[in-house]
């Protein structure tokens, strides 16, 4: 069993991030994510890409899923953010690249470019903080 997942969406693409758009989804080279709010879940997305806490990155890498990688990635806040949220520091967090294939892989994303996870995957990320999360089982 599958689950197709849709983060929160806490921010953006900053203006540090190296990306090809003339291809669809855009390739991305080197990732800057800019929180605009934050309801603190461990993995928030601006398509195409995804982030994680570094916490939930380590509990991945303990249980060997696959279909994932890790990259770093440059997070800065917002100026609304700062008035929104004064003296919040935000935990580490890490690019999660997705190259598995849908229904084989632990995370692969789906033709309709949804992050697709396995039973295995998804019981992890329900011990992490996904309450923002859009989630539906995948077919």
């Amino acid at each position: 069993m599958f689950k197709s997942i849709e983060p929160e969406v806490a921010g953006g693409i900053g203006e540090d991030t190296k990306l090809d758009t003339t291809v669809h989804p855009p390739i991305v080279y080197q990732l800057h994510y800019e929180f605009g709010g934050w309801l603190g879940n461990d993995i928030v997305e601006s398509f195409p890409c995804f982030i994680v806490t570094d916490s939930l990155k380590k509990a991945i890498l303990k249980n060997h899923l696959s279909g994932v990688d890790f990259d770093y990635v440059k997070v800065t806040t917002s100026n609304e953010f700062d008035e929104l949220y004064p003296g919040l520091v935000l935990p580490p967090f890490n690019w999660m690249k997705i190259f598995g294939k849908a229904g084989e892989d632990d995370f692969s994303i789906s033709d309709k470019l949804l992050l697709v996870t396995s039973e295995k995957a998804y019981n992890l990320l329900s011990l992490f903080d996904i309450s923002a999360a859009d989630v539906h089982d995948y077919i």
